[in-house]
Parts: C-alpha cells; sequence; structure tokens
C-alpha cells in the first residue's frame, strides 16, 4: 500500500510571504528514515531582516544543522518563514535564536544548531551561535565552514 501523502498547505501552491515569524506557518513531513541517524543541512546565504532602531535592512548567511527524529522540515514553509523575517524589525540575536527556537518546536530533532554570520552594521560583523546540546557521535555533521568576515 502507497505511503499516506503528507497534507501540506503551501507546497505545490502559490503561498503569501507571511507578514511575520508570528503569522508563519512551518510544516513538517515524516522522516521516512526514522531510526537512522543522519544529518540535514539548510543555507541561507540571503538572509534578511530589519534593524528594530534604524529601519535598515540587515543581512545574514545563516547554515541551520539537525539530525531528525521523526519529522522533516518542509523546505517551502522553511524559505517563507525565513523570508517572513525581510519586514522585522528585530536584533540578530533575537532572529537567530528565534528561528531555532521555532524550529526546534516544529520538528522536535534528535539535536540542531544554527549559524548567523551576519553583515557588518555600524563597521561591526555579528555572529550568532546556538544549538539544542552535544552533536551525537554517530552521526556526520559537517562544519559549517563559513568564513569570518573581512573588509576589502
Amino acid at each position: 500500500m502507497p505511503a499516506k501523502k503528507p497534507s501540506l498547505t503551501q507546497l505545490g501552491k502559490k503561498t503569501a510571504l507571511p507578514s511575520s515569524p508570528d503569522k508563519a506557518v512551518i510544516e513538517t513531513v515524516k522522516n521516512p528514515h526514522k531510526g537512522t541517524a543522519y544529518s540535514v543541512r539548510f543555507t541561507c546565504p540571503e538572509f534578511t531582516s530589519l534593524c528594530p532602531i534604524t529601519g535598515q535592512p540587515d543581512f545574514a548567511h545563516l547554515v541551520i544543522d539537525y539530525v531528525p527524529k521523526h519529522h522533516l522540515v518542509e523546505s517551502k514553509s522553511l524559505k517563507l518563514f525565513l523570508g517572513s523575517f525581510r519586514n522585522v524589525g528585530a536584533f540578530h540575536e533575537d532572529c537567530t535564536v528565534a528561528i531555532a527556537l521555532r524550529l526546534v518546536a516544529a520538528i522536535k530533532p534528535a539535536w540542531l544548531r544554527i549559524g548567523g554570520y551576519w553583515y557588518p552594521r555600524g563597521g561591526i560583523p555579528i555572529d550568532i551561535f546556538y544549538q539544542t546540546g552535544e552533536a551525537p557521535k554517530n552521526v556526520w555533521i559537517p562544519a559549517q565552514e563559513v568564513p569570518a568576515y573581512r573588509g576589502r
């Protein structure tokens, strides 16, 4: 008997960008390899949000790694969630950690980490890192290897 299709509301449909991260829906699908330890990586090299004080755009390169348990993040819903920050004023730390916490709540992974590599604002790049605990020993998790920002 074929596997039951997940009930996704965004994938394959025209879906507007949510007006804020709070209104974004992070959809999940069942992990087809439950019980197998492996890592998943999402890279978002053009993440944008707004400075909460000046309203000027802020830019970051995000790298999200996780080891799934029962569920995976559906990638279109993740793109829409990340895109919803474009019109939101929030500090770098808030954006980076809020993304991690929403993903952890949505998929309850065995492990998750995020590196937020923010481009300079006022001449100072800010990098933010979060992880749920120690990485599992039996899974290959590559280094993020995003180079530190260098001026020209």
